[in-house]
């Protein structure tokens, strides 16, 4: 955990990791750099951290984050996957197109 935050207990960082998956899902339409910056903040990540969980390299994560790079699908999931989430696809509405 960042250390710039105070620990918090297991039910505490449960919680968070709620908020973050709800967050994720109620905004379909961030891309992967807002994505993996929340995800950080909410879960109060360092990029080393995050990296870590994610099995990609640390240089990946801040790649992402600093827009020099869009990943890959494969960088998505594993990023997501820290949470339990996976990309799918979803037939886009009338009004997106």
């Amino acid at each position: 955990m960042d250390k710039r935050y105070k620990a918090l207990s297991v039910p505490e960082q449960l919680a968070l990791r709620l908020q973050a998956i709800e967050e994720v899902l109620v905004n379909p339409e961030w891309t992967l750099q807002q994505s993996v910056r929340h995800l950080k903040r909410t879960l109060r990540l360092t990029s080393a951290e995050l990296a870590r969980l994610a099995s990609v390299s640390t240089k990946t994560i801040q790649d992402i984050e600093q827009g020099r790079s869009e990943g890959t699908v494969q960088t998505l999931n594993r990023i997501l996957g820290v949470l339990g989430l996976k990309l799918g696809v979803v037939r886009a509405s009338p009004s997106e197109d």
